[in-house]
């Protein structure tokens, strides 16, 4: 474990609740945090944190964040192509406004949308058009679950923003915890105007992750961590990334295989065999997500069954 990881001392233990269920308790600085009625409702009714309720409800990805802060070896998002879904890809990116009126022309045709999220292109937390958005979002339809994915690097920066608009559910891309797997992983990490490279750039990027996730916990905010599977990079290590978010109250690991693209276009991706293999070993530690589809940040619907295609083919046409 890297002393970065050391530093964010977090425990999560099982507590009794009045129901005489057991639900996990994540011990931060010393006290108990326990889960809540309200935490339980987010996870029964998101499709990314439920495998049934992937089944029923759905979700909204509204593209309105094309700046990243962090260039990736293994992400390409330049590229749309309607048959291609994985990250990084959408057909327009929208102003908040835009979103806004896509999630009314959404939520008038469909019944089960339950969440709307930002997840791209780039980096939701370095575009303040996410943050406009969720503030649009939550004034017309409060009773949505909002929803973001990050790379951490601005996680604890702005959580007060993020638990001012109620953004109940963050998924963080967390793929190493040893700053010398990370230079391996990361071309660059651009924080406050300066661009780090290395490990010190890999570093920086790990050590605002885990305070990031240690702050949104505090606050009671469920986080999923998602792990792209490297072969050759990060396959022997991944089971320390799971010990270690275990720790830090994390509620669910996803392990992504490698799509194989730009500096690690060469690299052969994992087997599902061999994805499995490290999910048990990880699953002793932190429960494991088994039902991702490689969503695209523009996706809407049921997981695996998008409709954004067919809903707004005409205005990708203009």
């Amino acid at each position: 474990m890297s002393e970065v990881a050391a530093r964010v001392g977090m425990v999560v233990q099982p507590a009794e609740s009045e129901e005489g269920c057991t639900l996990p308790t994540a011990k931060v600085e010393g006290k108990d945090v326990p889960w809540d009625p309200a935490q339980l409702r987010k996870i029964s009714e998101h499709p990314c944190f439920s495998e049934n309720a992937c089944h029923f409800f759905g979700r909204v990805h509204l593209a309105v964040a094309p700046k990243c802060n962090i260039q990736c070896n293994y992400c390409v998002r330049k590229f749309d192509c309607v048959n291609e879904s994985r990250p990084g890809v959408t057909s327009k990116v929208l102003t908040p406004q835009e979103a806004l009126e896509r999630v009314k022309e959404v939520m008038a045709k469909v019944q089960y949308i339950k969440v709307v999220a930002v997840a791209g292109p780039g980096e939701p937390l370095f575009n303040e058009e996410t943050f406009e958005t969720f503030r649009l979002v939550k004034d017309e339809f409060p009773h949505l679950m909002r929803c973001l994915s990050t790379n951490g690097l601005l996680l604890s920066e702005r959580i007060d923003d993020i638990e001012e608009l109620d953004i109940g559910t963050v998924t963080v891309t967390l793929n190493t915890i040893d700053p010398a797997i990370g230079k391996d992983i990361y071309s660059f990490v651009n924080y406050h105007g300066k661009r780090y490279t290395g490990e010190e750039g890999a570093e920086i990027l790990l050590k605002n992750q885990l305070e990031g996730i240690r702050e949104a916990v505090k606050r009671k905010i469920l986080i999923k961590v998602n792990t792209v599977l490297i072969p050759t990079v990060n396959d022997e290590h991944i089971v320390e990334v799971a010990k270690e978010i275990s720790k830090l109250g994390v509620y669910m690991h996803n392990i992504i295989p490698l799509i194989p693209q730009f500096k690690f276009a060469h690299i052969k991706p994992p087997t599902p065999k061999e994805k499995e293999a490290i999910q048990d070993k990880c699953r002793k530690y932190v429960k494991e997500m088994t039902h991702c589809r490689h969503c695209r940040a523009d996706a809407i619907g049921l997981l695996g069954k998008d409709i954004q295609g067919q809903m707004f083919a005409e205005q990708k046409k203009n």
